[in-house]
């Protein structure tokens, strides 16, 4: 049992020790010119030089402050919209274009528009990725509304239970799993949407600004540093949510 379990433990990082190893060898057979593509040790150099005596940790923190406030206020706005839109199908279905046009659209198109309307600034990075996250958070807690089971339903309206009882003890618990598939890839995305903004928004600090300046003065090792660190944090990020998921919304498909 417990050979099984780091075995699964474990599991994850052969694929990421095969990567390192394919880079290593690409490196040292020069394949790509060092300039731009150092060795893994100069890249794990950089990532412990910046934590530790430069500013990426800095960065870092930024790039989760804004990503965590744009999910944040996603999340505060989007799903009690959605459990409306998902309790009326009449009303889903009279927003259904909008919600997918929105949807559809890059959020990275909508840049100059949130530029227009808030200026250059630090809203204006927040507010985008707030808005790309809430539209996925939106269509999937109505979608997890709408397909929530009647007949819980049903029961609890004969036991006695007031329509708001039966929204937020029945159907809002009902919606969590689809809820959550929607937060879990919106959290990603506020980060994906940051990272951009902060390269093309007169962004000062934080990773995305890092990447653009370390590959403008072709410092590589800091890029792909800046890069992992990016990297980690997405990973993390979903991580983080894969685990509450398991542990508080086990009903799912039950």
């Amino acid at each position: 049992m417990l050979n099984g379990r780091i075995a699964n433990a474990l599991t994850p990082a052969v694929g990421a020790l095969a990567f390192i190893i394919l880079w290593w060898f690409v490196t040292w057979l020069r394949w790509i010119d060092p300039v731009l593509l150092p060795s893994p040790q100069a890249s794990a150099r950089a990532i412990w030089e910046g934590f530790v005596g430069g500013n990426l940790l800095k960065d870092f923190l930024i790039t989760i402050r804004r990503t965590l406030l744009a999910f944040g206020i996603a999340v505060a706005v989007c799903v009690p919209l959605g459990l409306v839109l998902g309790s009326s199908v009449r009303l889903y279905r009279s927003l259904e274009f909008v919600i997918d046009f929105f949807r559809s659209t890059p959020a990275s198109a909508l840049f100059p528009l949130f530029l227009v309307i808030l200026g250059v600034g630090e809203s204006t990075k927040i507010a985008v990725a707030a808005f790309g996250a809430g539209l996925l958070i939106l269509f999937n807690t109505a979608y997890g509304v709408m397909n929530a089971r009647k007949t819980r339903q049903a029961a609890a309206r004969v036991m006695g239970a007031s329509p708001m009882r039966v929204m937020m003890g029945v159907t809002l618990l009902e919606s969590l799993p689809q809820t959550f598939v929607g937060m879990r890839s919106g959290v990603s995305f506020s980060l994906v949407i940051v990272i951009v903004a902060e390269m093309f928004i007169g962004s000062t600090d934080g990773l995305g600004q890092r990447v653009i300046n370390a590959q403008m003065i072709f410092n590589m090792p800091e890029m792909y540093a800046t890069i992992f660190g990016a990297g980690v944090l997405g990973y993390g990020l979903n991580l983080v949510f894969i685990v509450i998921e398991r542990r508080f919304i086990h009903w799912g498909g039950k």
